[in-house]
């Protein structure tokens, strides 16, 4: 099972408004382990950023003006989300983007992207935590609280650094440990577009869970329990 942890920042909250991505980051994860590739990538609007979102995510203009425009992109970014199911907190704001983007780029450049659901599975966290935590905030910051994630390298949201952190929090609120079978080798993206790079990662501040195996005398108590079970089992059945 293929899964693309995914965020997005943006120049405002409304797509209807004309608002655009600036932001796209990715996790991949295979069988709820981390592969180490992601694609991240800087996008310019042709827009101005809301200053309230600029507080929250601090990308400027400025920051973006030399940076590819989503259609420069849209290729590498299709390419790899396709196939797999995308993880995201509050799927709606981020696939309701992506979508805009897409449509934007059918209108202009002639090219028909779909929609993403046409091509993806979406899984969302916000979802699935008021589910599992009625009564309980739901924000990422909130998760990580509950989890025991330690994300206080996060002073500001970031699409990349908001997909890692996610991916930590979706594995633990689903009941995995996150796995660290990380690629060694770096596969960089093309042509100035979204870059495909190999990690190598522990969350900050976590250390490798130690592996603690049972004792000859546990196994053999453990061993005695199961028959003792199993002798119980067939007297009730005969």
């Amino acid at each position: 099972m293929r899964q693309i942890v995914l965020d997005t920042e943006t120049t405002g909250l409304e797509p209807s408004q004309g608002h655009r991505i600036i932001e796209i980051g990715c996790v991949e994860l295979i069988n709820r382990k981390f592969t180490g590739r992601t694609y991240h990538q800087y996008i310019k609007p042709n827009r101005e950023i809301d200053a309230e979102a600029v507080e929250v995510h601090g990308i400027t203009n400025d920051f973006l003006a030399d940076k590819p425009e989503f259609s420069q992109i849209a290729a590498d970014f299709f390419d790899f989300i396709r196939g797999g199911q995308l993880v995201i907190h509050n799927a709606p704001f981020d696939v309701g983007f992506i979508n805009h983007e897409f449509r934007l780029l059918n209108d202009s450049h002639g090219v028909n992207y779909g929609e993403v659901a046409d091509h993806c599975q979406v899984l969302d966290t916000l979802v699935l935590s008021r589910k599992m935590h009625p009564g309980s905030r739901h924000s990422l910051d909130a998760l990580c609280k509950k989890y025991a994630i330690d994300n206080s390298h996060r002073e500001l949201h970031g699409a990349l650094l908001d997909s890692e952190i996610l991916a930590d929090v979706y594995l633990m609120m689903t009941g995995g440990q996150t796995a660290l079978n990380l690629a060694a080798e770096d596969d960089e993206g093309e042509g100035g577009t979204g870059s495909v790079l190999s990690i190598r990662r522990l969350p900050a501040g976590r250390t490798p869970l130690p592996v603690i195996t049972a004792s000859e005398d546990e196994l053999s108590r453990h061993s005695e329990k199961i028959e003792a079970i199993d002798g119980l089992w067939k007297q009730l059945q005969g």
